[in-house]
């Protein structure tokens, strides 16, 4: 499960206060959280150059809502099921998997993590930026408290 960060705890704690951030604000605020974490993304990306699929299918989802507040990078399932497996919950080792869905013949393969390990390097300057950013954006919806 995703860990909520201090940045995504001010976006959660500037949205309840506007119940909704203002419309002009919306946009910008987007376009800036978008460029903060496009370093993580591209990391992640880089991590998974091995293979064709994944690095296509990974992408950064930005929520400015009391819901959902944040960054986050995720993988299309669709796109490259054989990412979660390879991900292997950010450990190394090995994962089974059957042979073309043959149950009766299962095999090992080593397991390649790249999502946390390609995030984690940024964590702590990204959640820096995005408190930063919000900041900017309350001051110049007139928030002062």
């Amino acid at each position: 499960m995703a860990q909520l960060t201090r940045g995504a705890a001010e976006i959660r704690w500037f949205a309840e206060r506007f119940d909704r951030f203002p419309s002009n604000l919306r946009s910008k605020l987007r376009r800036e959280l978008r460029g903060i974490g496009q370093r993580a993304l591209f990391s992640v990306r880089a991590q998974a150059a091995w293979s064709t699929r994944i690095p296509r299918a990974t992408r950064l989802k930005i929520g400015i809502s009391k819901t959902n507040p944040g960054l986050a990078i995720e993988v299309d399932r669709f796109r490259a099921p054989h990412a979660r497996p390879y991900e292997n919950n950010d450990r190394d080792g090995y994962f089974r998997a059957p042979l073309f869905g043959d149950r009766s013949r299962w095999f090992s393969h080593p397991a390649r993590p790249f999502l946390v390990r390609g995030a984690r390097p940024w964590f702590e300057t990204t959640d820096r930026e995005v408190i930063q950013a919000v900041g900017d954006a309350a001051r110049e919806a007139g928030f002062r408290g």
